[in-house]
């Protein structure tokens, strides 16, 4: 049917074609063939017309049919205020990827900075940019060399170039690990970057060992609770910092001496650690060199050690650049299986309401994690 629709078009069309160049003969017989054979011309090329004009709206249609999301993006570099709330395509996940049906996202300090477009070319984003690193949801869909991972399964993961803040997102099974069935979406959004920043500082770099002290600064904050957590797990003893209304925090977590850096200076306590882990930077980094132990190690988040310092200490160091990491991601989850870990979510807003989270997490003074809930949980 069809094939004869378009045959019948094409027809149509030559003939209408051959009957702008039909040249009148002054020959009686020749008039008397063009007057007899106009009605039939007509009649093709009037439905050739209609029905192109039928076909094209339904070909412009398919075209434009295209899945959309609501999302979170970015078309400039500056302050919250080029986070905007809009309908954008939803991703096709690439053959090594899966789509994801977002529940929820972390928010994390690197945010603002990826937002500010200060760190554009270390960080090698693009614009437009959907934001979000952290990502917990359902996989929707999966690539074609995806192996480990299919449709329905609970996930979460880091996911190194964003689009958390979306309704969709994609990530690689290198991302990716199954969501820990202890803990809800919203709590496990808060833990791949947060999680494994710690893991990769403290197991990976300074290679800590039972038995070893840590000293951690900003304990209550999003990386320093789960090293506290990650620490213990591994059989070392904890000293951390926090202010004075997050002692508490640092208690259960697990820490062995909580210090109130509001009101004790850490170097009065902390004597001969193994390791540092420094998310403050600046004064306090400079002075925690004195309080490592000689072939000690100072991991630090936010700035390059001191090389200087580091040789005249006897000590090591190294700054902290956190990749994504499945397998470390399956060891988090196996801890927080076994209530070793537990992730500290202070503060759950809707998407809508990301110039807020990224406000709050700029301040670098958040109880834990703040977590952008996208859908609802499923039942």
């Amino acid at each position: 049917m069809r094939g004869q629709l378009h045959g019948e078009i094409f027809e149509g069309l030559v003939v209408a074609h051959k009957l702008a160049h039909v040249q009148f003969s002054a020959r009686k017989i020749a008039a008397r063939r063009t007057l007899s054979i106009m009605p039939r011309f007509r009649r093709q090329f009037l439905f050739a017309t209609i029905t192109i004009a039928a076909i094209l709206p339904s070909i412009s249609a398919a075209q434009s049919a295209k899945p959309t999301m609501k999302a979170i993006v970015m078309h400039e570099y500056g302050g919250p205020e080029v986070l905007k709330y809009e309908e954008v395509p939803r991703p096709e996940p690439k053959d090594n990827e899966v789509l994801v049906r977002m529940i929820a996202t972390g928010v994390n300090p690197v945010d603002a900075l990826i937002r500010s477009g200060k760190y554009a070319k270390f960080f090698g984003t693009t614009l437009p940019l959907v934001p979000g690193y952290d990502i917990a949801g359902i996989v929707e869909k999966t690539g074609t060399k995806i192996t480990k991972l299919k449709a329905g399964d609970p996930i979460y993961a880091y996911v190194m170039w964003g689009g958390g803040y979306a309704a969709y997102a994609v990530a690689t099974e290198g991302e990716a690990a199954a969501k820990p069935k202890s803990i809800t979406f919203v709590e496990a959004a808060g833990v791949p970057l947060a999680a494994l920043t710690a893991w990769q500082a403290l197991i990976d770099t300074a290679k800590l060992s039972a038995g070893q002290t840590v000293l951690i600064h900003g304990g209550s904050g999003g990386v320093g609770s789960f090293a506290i957590q990650i620490a213990k797990a591994r059989g070392a003893k904890v000293i951390a910092t926090a202010s004075t209304p997050n002692q508490d925090l640092l208690k259960q977590l697990g820490s062995d001496v909580a210090i109130d850096y509001t009101k004790t200076k850490f170097e009065d306590v902390a004597k001969d650690v193994d390791v540092v882990l420094d998310s403050v930077g600046k004064d306090t980094l400079a002075r925690s060199y004195g309080v490592v132990k000689k072939g000690g190690f100072i991991a630090t988040l936010v700035a390059e050690p001191d090389q200087a310092e580091l040789d005249k200490h006897g000590i090591r160091g190294a700054p902290i650049s956190v990749k994504p990491n499945s397998d470390e991601l399956m060891e988090i989850t196996k801890l927080i299986e076994e209530k070793k870990i537990k992730p500290v979510v202070s503060q759950v807003l809707p998407l809508t309401e990301a110039v807020k989270a990224q406000e709050q997490a700029a301040t670098h003074h958040t109880r834990g994690k703040i977590v952008l809930k996208v859908a609802d949980e499923p039942k």
